[in-house]
């Protein structure tokens, strides 16, 4: 009974705002009326109480208290409001069905602050282990680069904690960073935010479900008190992030929304980012028209030939492709991709002469291969040369569609952004696109993308005030223009934002052939892995053999293997080590059977910092398989409990390893044991016995 008198009375504390939460043990709920101020908002396995009183609320999972203190907040016309700042409140219920399935929303209303009508709304979908909010302002003419639907306190987690930083694009080489939550730990990511128990994997998971207007940040503190705090918002701007040189841009109207937000608890973190894509992909389907064929696989200039490619090069990799490596299909073709420079194979310059390029399209189509061609749709090369040389399809002049930036112009990575909104930008993509089209290409590799999504001081299209506002009009401009002829590709790009148009998207920056390569690629598997179910497909990008050792080999193979896809890269044009290792592993049917299947690996552990787990899982209908990275520059043992892979403790399996090596591996009830040379990788397929 003492105990039960004092557990209420630390509830009453914490509900005033008077007690740090992370103190309360697990607390009996009980259903509250809405004649005593809560309003209680079940899902799946918890709840949200909301006190009509203070305009905060707290969510439970099960009868643990994993939230409290949350509120809405938003910076409208120059002043900071909320949700605990409105004087009356009131809420309402009513039933939804929609692609998340069947459930209710909730909406609190509250009014009296300056004319100004706040909406706090939570979307609840059934057997759904997680909840959707919304902040919304009703009022005069409304403006505002910031609103936050969720912020508050959660609770602590113990063991190993950690708090992973998100990127924004996967531009500059930057690396996903997955960072000891220890106080004063103060992380804010793009997008979204997860703060974890790497032992128990028990975790939360925030994020944005639209990426269609704001860009949103989530910051993630610890503290010394014990009440951590989170906060989740449509407003994000950093120069070594987003890329941005100024604020955010501003929304406007007599109704503003905040993005949709994401907030779940799981007794495993990887599955809770596994149901934020999930729900990424229903919130906001694809644009794009869906890819039902095989997982596609091939070959991409950029990987050796890079600037040199010509036409008789190209040939030759196209004719070793179709002749040597027969085998190397995952439905009845492969895709030959020509990255940048292609233009070396145009007489005339960009509205010159394409029969070149329409000769080697023939050509692969004639082998039974698909054309691939590279473009950037919203940049600027040749700034430097001035604003007065004419686009390339419009009557426009390139200084006419330069991105527009205080007294100045956003630029990155050598390039300048132009205006995706522009006309003169959308009569260069008509054309280009256009030309393309008609030399036959069936696959287009899109780059740079994160250009057309800075922040401008002034767009073209007036009613475009925010850098997502105008990628949204530049894509979609795109693919309405691609018409649904190609593949689409994307390599520099928005991690999320990307997802409604394109199929297959590169998970990293560049990667080439070094294990270095390697283990900077599968950084971002280790922590987008699940980016797998917003696209059709994620992919490591140009695979190079070169002539490193057979074991970097193996690990740079694998490594597009357990992301999802596979193009290579190497100089086929020519013979050397490469030629021989590829006809002998790209053509291994047991091999492409894990790429047909066409989903990145889940990652094992999540403790890594800004490096990659050494081990990647992933079921194909009863066979597991493990992929063991060895990254270093010695020969390693890996002893692993086998449930912590996912393995059932008493069940027997015939286990061979799928890439040539030296790789022994031991199975008991409880542990698995294997055994990696230095630099190497291994690919342990596991059959019931």
């Amino acid at each position: 009974m003492n105990h039960l008198i004092k557990n209420t009375q630390r509830l009453l504390l914490l509900l005033i705002g008077l007690l740090p939460f992370s103190i309360l043990g697990s607390v009996p709920i009980k259903p509250v009326s809405a004649a005593d101020s809560k309003v209680n908002i079940p899902y799946a396995n918890g709840r949200v109480v909301y006190n009509l009183k203070t305009g905060m609320y707290s969510v439970y999972s099960h009868n643990e208290l994993i939230f409290s203190n949350i509120i809405a907040t938003c910076k409208v016309n120059g002043k900071t409001l909320s949700s605990a700042d409105f004087p009356e409140r009131k809420y309402n219920q009513i039933s939804i069905s929609d692609k998340f399935g069947n459930g209710s929303r909730y909406t609190i209303t509250l009014k009296g602050n300056g004319g100004i009508e706040m909406k706090q709304v939570f979307y609840i979908y059934n057997n759904r282990l997680y909840f959707i909010t919304q902040v919304e302002l009703t009022g005069g003419y409304l403006k505002s680069n910031y609103m936050s639907p969720f912020k508050g306190n959660f609770a602590g987690i113990a063991g190993d904690a950690r708090t992973v930083f998100f990127p924004f694009d996967n531009d500059t080489f930057i690396s996903y960073n997955s960072k000891p939550f220890i106080a004063p730990t103060a992380n804010t990511s793009s997008e979204t935010g997860v703060v974890f128990d790497n032992t128990s994997r028990k975790g939360f998971v925030f994020g944005s479900l639209e990426h269609e207007v704001w860009k949103t940040g989530v910051t993630t503190t610890a503290t010394k008190d014990g009440a951590n705090m989170v906060n989740v918002f449509g407003g994000y701007s950093d120069s070594t992030v987003t890329r941005d040189k100024i604020p955010h841009g501003e929304i406007s109207g007599t109704t503003i929304k905040s993005p949709k937000v994401f907030v779940g608890y799981f007794n495993d973190w990887r599955t809770g980012l596994e149901e934020y894509g999930k729900a990424n992909r229903l919130a906001e389907p694809p644009f794009i028209f869906n890819w039902t064929k095989p997982t596609p696989v091939g070959w991409n200039s950029w990987g050796v030939l890079q600037d040199k490619v010509t036409f008789d090069e190209v040939i030759k990799v196209a004719g070793f492709i179709a002749d040597s490596l027969p085998g190397f299909r995952t439905g009845n073709t492969a895709y030959v991709d020509l990255d940048a420079f292609w233009d070396n194979m145009v007489k005339g310059g960009s509205e010159g002469d394409y029969s070149k390029l329409k000769e080697f399209a023939d050509y692969c189509k004639s082998r039974g291969l698909q054309p691939g061609v590279y473009w950037a749709p919203f940049t600027d090369w040749g700034w430097k040369s001035g604003p007065n040389r004419k686009v390339e399809g419009s009557q426009y002049n390139w200084g006419d569609i330069w991105t527009k930036v205080g007294d100045g112009y956003h630029e990155i990575d050598g390039a300048r952004a132009i205006d995706p909104t522009h006309p003169g930008t959308q009569q260069r993509i008509a054309f280009m696109i256009g030309k393309l089209k008609a030399c036959g290409f069936k696959m287009i590799k899109i780059d740079f993308l994160g250009h057309g999504t800075a922040e401008s001081t002034h767009f073209y299209d007036t009613t475009v005030t925010t850098g997502m506002q105008a990628y949204r009009k530049g894509m979609e401009y795109l693919i309405k223009q691609l018409d649904g002829q190609m593949l689409v590709y994307a390599a520099i790009s928005p991690n999320l934002a990307t997802a409604r148009y394109v199929h297959t998207r590169r998970i990293a920056c560049d990667g080439f052939k070094s294990m270095h390569d390697t283990q900077y690629t599968l950084n971002s598997v280790n922590y987008g892995w699940w980016l797998t179910y917003m696209y059709n497909f994620i992919d490591a990008d140009q695979l190079v053999l070169g002539t490193e050792a057979p074991g970097v080999n193996r690990a740079r193979v694998l490594s597009g293997i357990v992301t999802g896809t596979f193009f290579t890269g190497d100089d086929f044009s020519t013979t050397g080590q490469w030629t021989a290792v590829a006809k002998k592993l790209y053509q291994n049917k047991e091999l492409l059977k894990v790429i047909k299947n066409g989903k990145a690996f889940r990652p094992v552990e999540g403790n890594t910092g800004d490096k990659t787990t050494e081990m990647f899982t992933q079921w194909i209908g009863n066979d597991f398989y493990l992929a063991v990275f060895n990254y270093s520059n010695d020969a390693r043992e890996y002893k692993i409990n086998r449930r912590r892979l996912g393995l059932p403790p008493n069940q027997k399996y015939n286990i061979k390893n799928l890439l040539p090596g030296d790789a022994p591996i031991s199975l008991t009830q409880l542990s698995l044991t294997t055994k990696l040379p230095a630099s190497d990788a291994a690919l342990y397929k596991f059959s019931k016995e």
